[in-house]
């Protein structure tokens, strides 16, 4: 089974939780951006990241704005699954922007990234990195991903929402930022069943295919109720 979470900003005691302390071997986690376990580069880092990578089941993130990009960027590129990711260590890997895997049997379609709210204050402390924000090459690359599927995917899973998602929930914005365009031409174009995103903070479903999550830990599909005779 494909479970959901949100922006877990380098906190161990999320896996704590009675939810996924209830993940069994052969389960699949998503983290919607922000995993921030990738931070320092400290002995104490790497061994938390060694015990993740030891869980029985695996652990996908995409990277958000809390993110050290140098450090993760150091990590090899390899294919797996339909698609390019980062493999961090044993079960634990980074699923990289505009990437199509095929995960149980299912399309998810991935793309991380965003712009950081502080972001001024990021870099006064020298925490931002420009490359929070993805590039046109890898739009292109997801749009051509997308095209090479028909437009049609199972779910999307992303770091930011497209804007129009949350019109009716927050203030709108003066000006779109690159992202937030992309994203409106792909909720436009792309067929899919439901879109995850984890930027918000929140745990809620904002429209019928869109939900916003964070500390949930979410079935990517409905559990099949048991049938008693």
């Amino acid at each position: 089974m494909i479970y959901i979470t949100g922006d877990m900003h380098g906190e161990m005691c999320r896996f704590d939780s009675p939810q996924v302390k209830k993940l069994k071997k052969g389960d699949t986690l998503i983290v919607c951006g922000d995993f921030g376990f990738i931070w320092d580069g400290g002995q104490k880092e790497e061994k938390n990241l060694k015990k993740l990578g030891k869980k029985k089941f695996e652990i996908l993130f995409l990277d958000g704005t809390h993110e050290n990009f140098d450090l993760l960027n150091q990590y090899p590129v390899t294919d797996w699954n339909g698609g390019q990711v980062q493999h961090i260590c044993g079960n634990l890997y980074h699923l990289m922007r505009g990437q199509l895997y095929t995960i149980e049997g299912k399309k998810i379609f991935v793309f991380g990234g965003g712009e950081s709210v502080e972001k001024q204050m990021r870099i006064a402390a020298g925490k931002w990195w420009a490359c929070e924000m993805p590039s046109i090459d890898e739009m292109r690359a997801g749009v051509k991903n997308l095209s090479d599927a028909g437009m049609t995917v199972d779910y999307i899973v992303t770091h930011e929402p497209a804007p129009r998602v949350m019109s009716n929930t927050v203030n709108p914005k003066e000006s779109t930022n690159q992202l937030e365009a992309y994203f409106e031409q792909l909720i436009k174009q792309v067929q899919f069943s439901k879109w995850f995103f984890g930027a918000i903070h929140v745990d809620r479903k904002i429209t019928a295919k869109n939900y916003a999550v964070f500390n949930d830990v979410l079935p990517i599909e409905p559990l099949q109720k048991k049938r008693y005779k």
